[in-house]
């Protein structure tokens, strides 16, 4: 049975902590699947902050995730502090990826705990339409 691959750029241009929180955990004890894709989701939107967009507000256009690739690697527990690193990937169209590393500190290593794609589109929520990634941030995000 093929597994999920995902190959990471060499170097990220944003990071974020994220403490586990107790309603993180699932009944094994340890963070759930679906904690993971939270910790992706306020990574991504703590990083299009840190750029001066916003979900709702990405260069004048609005932003809606196509798809998501997750691949897990080791296991979060409460009281971890989640090291969320994103960065833009490959520019299409009316998207983009965005690639993402979680990582927890462990007897003074980072350890990766996820890697991750997201595929996101441009969408005009008015309109209910996919629409072309605004030039403005196009040639923001490439030059970074």
């Amino acid at each position: 049975m093929s597994r999920l691959k995902i190959v990471l750029p060499p170097a990220f241009s944003f990071s974020t902590k994220i403490p586990v929180r107790i309603n993180d955990l699932n009944y094994g004890g340890h963070v759930g699947n679906d904690a993971i894709l939270t910790f992706i989701h306020e990574a991504r939107m703590q990083f299009l902050g840190n750029w001066g967009y916003s979900e709702l507000d990405f260069a004048g256009v609005g932003l809606i995730m196509s798809d998501v690739m997750i691949e897990f690697k080791s296991e979060l527990f409460y009281g971890d502090i989640v090291v969320a690193s994103v960065v833009f990937g490959e520019f299409g169209k009316v998207g983009f990826d965005l690639f993402y590393k979680l990582e927890k500190e462990q007897n003074g290593k980072l350890i990766v705990v996820a890697t991750s794609k997201t595929g996101m589109v441009c969408y005009d929520y008015q309109k209910k339409k996919v629409v072309p990634v605004p030039e403005q941030a196009k040639s923001k995000m490439i030059s970074i």
